[in-house]
């Protein structure tokens, strides 16, 4: 964001020369000053969180186009579409702090999975405004990046207490994988009941690339299909609710694609 940053009020200061300036108007950030924010609990909240942020970036900071980018999240929040924290790889940040934002970005988006933005929308939406400022000042090596970073981890202290603990991670076995998801047994007595076939297949986040487990579990899947032929198949793919609406169908349509190419 940087290099963007730059440019934008490099060319401010040429125009400026010339009797005028870019920044004329900022109609995100009024709209979203205007806005009556609808959706869910999470959204409208979110739309506060970025509508001050928005302001303090504008009023206190001066630093326009940042304060641009956080109303146009807001905007997007008051129309109720479920706004993702930043992405790391957009910011011009030193290696310790991508691997620290990177760490504490997995954290929030774990807890929105686990219910967070349903269960706590507020302190949810506190949560992902404060993560934005962190790295916002991060990238700006501004101190105010650490007060950012207490907020964040202290509404995430308050989030997981909760929802409760993330569940326990598959066990890893000598080589130090994940055991693969193992077929349901047959019935010695008996071909599987239709409603007890069924196969699970995981993928790593944002991925609808088939590992070493869900080629094991295709295997299983095939095999039964050989010895018991099903007037059916049903294929149905999935993804969490980190995403946009629209960007999660989509995954979930390579995902289950995938499995259908390797039939």
């Amino acid at each position: 964001m940087k290099t963007l940053r730059n440019i934008v009020l490099g060319l401010s200061s040429v125009l400026l020369l010339g009797g005028c300036t870019v920044f004329d108007s900022f109609s995100e950030v009024d709209a979203l000053n205007d806005v009556q924010a609808v959706g869910s609990p999470f959204t409208q909240a979110l739309t506060s969180e970025y509508r001050t942020f928005s302001n303090a970036e504008l009023h206190d900071h001066f630093d326009y186009p940042d304060s641009l980018h956080f109303a146009r999240k807001g905007l997007a929040a008051a129309a109720g579409e479920n706004v993702l924290p930043e992405p790391v790889t957009d910011w011009n940040l030193e290696e310790n702090q991508i691997q620290e934002l990177s760490a504490a970005r997995g954290r929030l988006l774990l807890a929105f999975d686990l219910g967070a933005r349903e269960s706590a929308p507020a302190l949810s939406a506190t949560a992902q405004a404060r993560f934005d400022c962190w790295i916002e000042n991060s990238e700006e090596k501004d101190p105010d990046a650490e007060s950012c970073k207490s907020q964040f981890l202290n509404a995430m202290n308050q989030l997981e207490g909760q929802i409760g603990p993330a569940p326990a991670p598959a066990p890893l076995n000598d080589s130090g994988l994940m055991e693969p998801v193992q077929a349901l047994d047959v019935q010695p007595d008996g071909p599987m009941a239709p409603e007890d076939a069924v196969y699970l297949v995981f993928f790593n986040w944002d991925s609808s690339e088939l590992g070493a487990a869900a080629l094991n579990v295709l295997d299983a899947v095939q095999q039964e299909v050989q010895k018991n032929p099903p007037s059916a198949i049903n294929i149905i793919g999935h993804a969490d609710t980190s995403g946009s609406k629209d960007y999660n169908q989509r995954l979930s349509f390579r995902r289950a694609t995938a499995f259908v190419t390797l039939w």
